[in-house]
């Protein structure tokens, strides 16, 4: 049967935006805005960005809950006085379809451009070799760099696939900057119950900043 995507958090009741079953899409578009849903991107600038751009994600509307139960602070930093959630999701919006682009808080800042983990990981993803792929990012101490790109990869049991050969499939479809500067093979990854990988497991793997190095 079809599947359509779609995309929400539970403070907004919880969906935000659906694929239409009379328009379907060949693309990783979670579909339009329902009706009476408001939504803008936000750049870092708190100024709304242009058509196509990536912007944080904020929605309004009557699905949106008022606040968190006597939680005002948690409340004050989620929900601005004129009824705005921060989904803290980054997005955009093309042709009115909505795309979800990662997390804010996930966000790599790599020679001044943006990395944005999700695209790192669909490419990784599409090697035959790979179950699943998680990247975060890690400072680089003296660097003007930032950060460098950390992906972690795990391989279908048996497999001979190198980390060489998983790097030269990410420099075929990333850009230089982009390009994971260490993959690290690991047996499983840590997930939470839901089956999303626990970012913060992995980033304690390599916590500690790393010394200047070029990106490969």
């Amino acid at each position: 049967m079809p599947l359509h995507n779609g995309y929400g958090v539970t403070e907004c009741s919880p969906t935000i935006a659906q694929a239409r079953l009379d328009e379907p899409r060949s693309d990783l578009s979670v579909g339009r805005m329902l009706p009476g849903v408001e939504i803008k991107l936000m750049g870092p600038d708190g100024e709304n960005v242009g058509g196509g751009e990536v912007g944080e994600l904020w929605a309004r509307g009557p699905n949106v809950a008022k606040g968190y139960y006597r939680a005002p602070e948690e409340t004050a930093a989620a929900i601005n006085p004129e009824g705005w959630f921060n989904t803290r999701d980054l997005a955009r919006v093309e042709g009115g379809h909505l795309f979800i682009v990662g997390r804010t808080k996930e966000l790599i800042v790599r020679f001044g451009m943006n990395v944005y983990p999700a695209e790192v990981e669909a490419v990784l993803n599409t090697h035959a070799a790979v179950v699943n792929s998680a990247v975060i990012g890690r400072s680089v101490q003296g660097a003007e760099g930032g950060e460098e790109v950390i992906a972690f990869v795990q391989l279908f049991p048996g497999s001979s696939s190198s980390v060489a050969e998983l790097a030269e499939h990410a420099a075929k479809n990333l850009a230089p900057y982009k390009r994971p500067s260490q993959i690290l093979l690991v047996r499983e990854m840590p997930l939470t119950p839901t089956g999303k990988v626990r970012k913060e497991e992995l980033t304690k793997m390599v916590d500690s900043p790393a010394p200047k190095s070029d990106t490969r």
